[in-house]
C-alpha cells in the first residue's frame, strides 16, 4: 500500500509535511519525501488534505457493554452495580457478547482506535468479532473465584487461549477482576499461569476509596502494597484505574514496571476518584488511557478521552501546564503500545501499519494556527467525525467513513434483538 502526498504526518520527529508512506507486509517500510524506488502497489491512497497519525489504543475497556449504554445513569456506584449491571449481566449469552462487541468495534474504528484491550465474558466471541472486523485486540476474560468456580474458570481460559491464538492481530491476557473478587491463592495461580504461558495480566486496581479502605481493614495494607507483598506485581501487569495511590505505591509501581491505565470519564461519572497521572509520569511510571465500558462512560471515543485526561489533570492539580497535549497523545499511542506489547504506536520504519487519516477539512480543526499547534488540535479539538480512513495491520479497514469489513446495518438490527431480550 502507498499513502502518498500526505498533507501532514505525525512521526516521532514531529509534524512532517508532504510525506509518502509505503507499507509492505503489514509493516511501515518507509516514510519519505520521494516516491523514487517505490514498486508497484496494490492500493494507493491520496492523502492530500489529510493528517496521518498512528492509530489510537484503548488500553482498558469492556466492549460488549455497549449494550448497557445509557442504562443505569446517575445512580450511586453500588446501586449501578448491584441493581442495574449485575442483574442484566447474569442474562448475557455468547451472542450478546458477539453483537455488543461488534457495535463497540464499529464505534472504536470510526473514532480512530486501531487496538483495544478488553476484559469481559465469552472472550472467544470477541476474538471472532476482532478477526472479522480487522481490528487489533488484546483480550482477557474477567476472572473471579468468590463463587467457588475459580479452578474451572482457569481451565476454560487456558483452553480458550489455546484454541483462539492463530491470529497475530489478537493477543490474550489473564484478567483477574480485582483484589476484592479474587482470593490471594487465586491471584497467585493466575500469576503462575501467566508466567508459564508468557502472557500479561490485566486487572482493576484501587478504583474506589472503598476498595482501599477494605484492603487496609482486611490486609493492613493498601492494594498495591498488598499485591507487591504477595509477589504478584511485575512488568507483565496492567493496572486499570489506580485512582487512590499513595506516594509509596507509586514507587512500588515504578519498581515493578507496572503499566497504569487512566479512565477519566468513567471515573468521574461514577465518582470513583482521580488517577494521579502527573505524579505517575513524574516518577516515570508508564501510563496509558482507556475509555472503560460504554455503561460508565458512555462512549468509546479516544479523542474525547484524551481531552478529558488533559483537562482533569489541570483542574485536579490547579495547574494549566500539568499535562500537555504532546504528553497526552503519547499516553494514547506509544505508552499504550508499550503496555500491551504491540509493535505500533508511532509512524516509523519497522512499525506495524496501524494508521488513521484525519480529514483536515473539518470545522473543528479550523483555523490551523501553525504546524506546531496540530498536536494541540488533536487532543483538544478533534471530533471523531474527522476520522476518514483507518488502516490496521497494513489493511484498509475504513475509507470515506465506511467500514469495509462488516455490515453495519446488520449489527444495529442484531443489537436491537439483544437489547429486547435482555431488557424486555
Amino acid at each position: 500500500m502507498l499513502i502518498k502526498n500526505a498533507h501532514f504526518v505525525l512521526t516521532p520527529k514531529g509534524i512532517e509535511e508532504k510525506k509518502n508512506i509505503v507499507i509492505k507486509d503489514s509493516v511501515i517500510d518507509s516514510v519519505s519525501d520521494s516516491l523514487a524506488g517505490v514498486d508497484k502497489t496494490d492500493d494507493i491512497i491520496d492523502a492530500s488534505g489529510f493528517l496521518v497519525i498512528p492509530g489510537l489504543v484503548n488500553a482498558h475497556t469492556h466492549a460488549a457493554m455497549t449494550l448497557f449504554r445509557g442504562y443505569g445513569d446517575d445512580v450511586s456506584l453500588q446501586d449501578w452495580l448491584e441493581k442495574k449491571i449485575f442483574p442484566v449481566e447474569d442474562k448475557l449469552k455468547p451472542k450478546d457478547i458477539y453483537w455488543g462487541s461488534m457495535l463497540g468495534i464499529v464505534e472504536m474504528i470510526k473514532s480512530g482506535t486501531t487496538c483495544f484491550n478488553d476484559m469481559y465474558y465469552f472472550m472467544s466471541e470477541v476474538a471472532r468479532v476482532a478477526d472479522k472486523s480487522g481490528i487489533r485486540a488484546v483480550l482477557s476474560r474477567g476472572l473471579t473465584d468468590r463463587d467457588g468456580k475459580g479452578e474451572q474458570k482457569l481451565k476454560e481460559v487456558v483452553s480458550e487461549i489455546k484454541s483462539c491464538s492463530d491470529n497475530p492481530r489478537i493477543q490474550w491476557m489473564f484478567g483477574p477482576h480485582a483484589i476484592y473478587t479474587c482470593s490471594e491463592d487465586f491471584l497467585l495461580k493466575i500469576k503462575d499461569l501467566a508466567d508459564k504461558h508468557g502472557k500479561k495480566v490485566h486487572m482493576h486496581v484501587s478504583e474506589t476509596k472503598k476498595e482501599v479502605d477494605d484492603c487496609l481493614h482486611e490486609k493492613k495494607k493498601r492494594p498495591v502494597e498488598y499485591l507487591e507483598d504477595i509477589g504478584f506485581l511485575s512488568e507483565s501487569v496492567i493496572a486499570a484505574h489506580c485512582c487512590w495511590l499513595s506516594d509509596k505505591e507509586i514507587e512500588i509501581l515504578l519498581k515493578n514496571k507496572v503499566s497504569v491505565v487512566h479512565n477519566p470519564a468513567s471515573n468521574m461519572k461514577l465518582a470513583s476518584g482521580i488517577c494521579p497521572v502527573t505524579s505517575l509520569l513524574k516518577n516515570n511510571v508508564n501510563v496509558c488511557i482507556g475509555t472503560d465500558g460504554a455503561a460508565s462512560n458512555n462512549n468509546l471515543d479516544m479523542f474525547e478521552e484524551m481531552k478529558t485526561t488533559a483537562l482533569l489533570q489541570k483542574i485536579s492539580t490547579k495547574d494549566t501546564t500539568a499535562l500537555k497535549a504532546e504528553d497526552v497523545f503519547r499516553l494514547a499511542t506509544v505508552n499504550a503500545a508499550k503496555a500491551l506489547g504491540i509493535n505500533s504506536g508511532s509512524i516509523e520504519q519497522g512499525k506495524t501499519a496501524d494508521l488513521v487519516l484525519l480529514n483536515l477539512k473539518n470545522p473543528a480543526l479550523y483555523p490551523l494556527h501553525g504546524q506546531e499547534r496540530i498536536i494541540s488540535d488533536l487532543v483538544y479539538a478533534t471530533p471523531s467525525s474527522a476520522v476518514d480512513t483507518v488502516i490496521i495491520d497494513g489493511k484498509l479497514i475504513m475509507q470515506n467513513r465506511k467500514i469495509l469489513t462488516i455490515d453495519e446495518e446488520e449489527i444495529y438490527e442484531k443489537v436491537e434483538d439483544c437489547v429486547s431480550r435482555l431488557f424486555g
